[in-house]
């Protein structure tokens, strides 16, 4: 039986980031979604429940940051995972303080598109470890 495709929302301002990296994911078996600006993103969320979402952080009516909160308050939306995509370079402590709430930070220029997917299936592969069992009564 075929596993059934993970579906990837990308969040990203950049048109030729969104381009490149949904072909890329695309080419890997995920299903993609785009969005242009944080507010589309966050309605695609709400609505679409992708498995997982790569969201900028600085973007046009409503930046990453805020995106990532309303989406971790949302009962719907909070166990999505998210992966920051950010090409803010600071120290990693402070953009782990900053991005509270994702699954991961990946640093634009630091990263290639195989960097991005290998972090995709790991962040995957984290949401879908086997629960524990429940003690019997």
């Amino acid at each position: 039986m075929a596993e059934t495709s993970k579906s990837i929302l990308l969040c990203d301002d950049d048109l030729t980031l969104r381009e490149m990296y949904g072909e890329r994911l695309k080419a890997e078996g995920f299903t993609v979604d785009l969005a242009k600006d944080g507010e589309e993103g966050l309605q695609k969320a709400t609505s679409d429940h992708p498995n997982v979402i790569l969201l900028d952080v600085m973007m046009p009516k409503m930046n990453g940051l805020d995106v990532l909160k309303k989406l971790k308050e949302q009962p719907e939306t909070k166990d999505i995972p998210v992966i920051i995509l950010t090409a803010l370079i600071q120290d990693r402590e402070k953009m782990e303080s900053i991005t509270r709430g994702a699954d991961d930070y990946i640093v634009k220029s630091e990263a290639m598109p195989g960097d991005v997917i290998a972090k995709i299936h790991k962040v995957l592969e984290k949401g879908a470890a086997p629960a524990e069992p429940t003690p019997a009564a």
